[in-house]
């Protein structure tokens, strides 16, 4: 376990040396091919990195901030688009904001103080849920297979959301920065349309927006007609975020892909499409109650996630590894904290 953290400090220290170059010199080249030319080496070495590293956990938190966001952020910055373009005068504003996971919000007088205390509630509440299923694993083999896949899936999502909370932690400390909240109570889901795009992993549905569904959305305009245009963009989003997710299997597996995160995705796509052509057709005093259409959204989340998204997780003792991981960190920390 020392040996991957010394690993990881050691790629993560490579990406700052390679953000100093994108603000140092990309960002100081003008307009045109030299921009782009200049950080396809930094967006080729961003998706190396995470192989130096083969902890489950550590390997995850690298290819998903530097293979996917890191890298999505740095071709729009290719096309002086946000959150990197124009450029933050301070360097380590802009390694932040470049490789964490953050999103930046307008702080306003009108801002509910009540939201921070109810937050920290939350958080603990899903740190000892979080515990509890860790617990729980010692006795996986007396559970049935589809209670055991519901606890990984709430487990992925905990530790998810804990994990990009964490991250934000320093750009608030350093910056001062109010950083938007990079989930938003997906159980509370009304809709597939409201959970992918109002609740779920906020942070990735904000770059997925400019890099994918605006551009695809203006593509599609001439083809369907602007009643029509979004479809295809949503599916494309979509096809895109199956393949990074394939692309994070790998790193994380390090076997061949099976395609099934892809067509998880493609699933999805389709079914939101289809969502919203519903909501254009039906008028909304004939539409399923929200509290009935959210329940039917989590159960085909559910039902297609034991079907096509865990399977590959388990087949490659991801799980295994991570439970591992997990009990020689504890086994760490309670050896530093008796010394």
């Amino acid at each position: 376990m020392e040996n991957e953290l010394h690993n990881f400090i050691k790629v993560w220290i490579l990406a700052i040396v390679s953000l100093c170059y994108c603000f140092y010199i990309s960002s100081k080249l003008p307009k045109g091919i030299f921009k782009p030319f200049s950080l396809t080496p930094i967006i080729i070495f961003f998706l190396y990195l995470p192989l130096t590293v083969s902890s489950v956990h550590l390997v995850g938190i690298t290819a998903f901030f530097l293979s996917w966001l890191a890298n999505f952020k740095l071709l729009l910055f290719c096309f002086d688009q946000p959150p990197l373009s124009p450029p933050p005068s301070n360097l380590f504003h802009f390694i932040s904001l470049a490789s964490l996971p953050i999103k930046l919000q307008q702080k306003t007088s009108s801002q509910n103080k009540s939201k921070p205390p109810q937050r920290s509630i939350l958080f603990a509440i899903k740190v000892l849920i979080l515990a509890l299923l860790y617990h729980c694993y010692n006795y996986k083999r007396n559970l049935h297979k589809n209670v055991v896949l519901a606890m990984y899936g709430v487990h992925m999502y905990i530790e998810l959301e804990l994990t990009l909370a964490l991250a934000a932690i320093p750009a608030r400390a350093m910056f001062g920065l109010e950083i938007e909240p990079q989930f938003n109570e997906p159980f509370l889901t009304t809709s597939l349309q409201d959970f992918w795009g109002r609740r779920w992993n906020l942070i990735v549905t904000s770059i997925l927006r400019p890099t994918v569904y605006y551009p695809m959305r203006r593509i599609s305009t001439r083809l369907v007609g602007s009643r029509w245009t979004s479809l295809p963009a949503i599916i494309t989003v979509f096809v895109v975020s199956g393949l990074m997710h394939e692309l994070m299997y790998y790193y994380v597996t390090r076997v061949a892909p099976t395609w099934e995160m892809t067509w998880f995705f493609i699933l999805h796509g389709v079914a939101v499409a289809a969502e919203v052509v519903v909501k254009k057709v039906v008028p909304e005093k004939m539409r399923l109650h929200p509290v009935v259409s959210g329940a039917l959204a989590m159960g085909f989340l559910a039902v297609t996630a034991v079907w096509l998204f865990l399977p590959q997780l388990l087949r490659n003792g991801v799980d295994e590894k991570a439970i591992g991981e997990y009990c020689k960190l504890m086994d760490l920390l309670k050896g530093l904290l008796t010394f």
